[in-house]
């Protein structure tokens, strides 16, 4: 998809360099994909917060089982 975006000169360049990106595409890309995976993992702790996991086992209940 062809974006035409206004950014700041600095912006790009810096996120060019901590990227280690070839040019100016594949940053934004790499800045793209690092943004969501962050928000992805961000949905995901705010859910476990809300829904904690539970085990059915306690830790040394398993460790009993294993040493059977």
């Amino acid at each position: 998809m062809k974006v035409t975006a206004i950014i700041p000169d600095e912006l790009v360049k810096e996120a060019q360099n901590l990227s280690n990106a070839k040019n100016i595409t594949d940053a934004m890309i790499i800045a793209l994909n690092s943004y969501v995976s962050l928000e992805k993992l961000k949905a995901m702790g705010e859910t476990i917060n809300k829904r904690p996991l539970q085990f059915k086992y306690t830790a040394q209940e398993i460790r009993d089982l294993n040493r059977l």
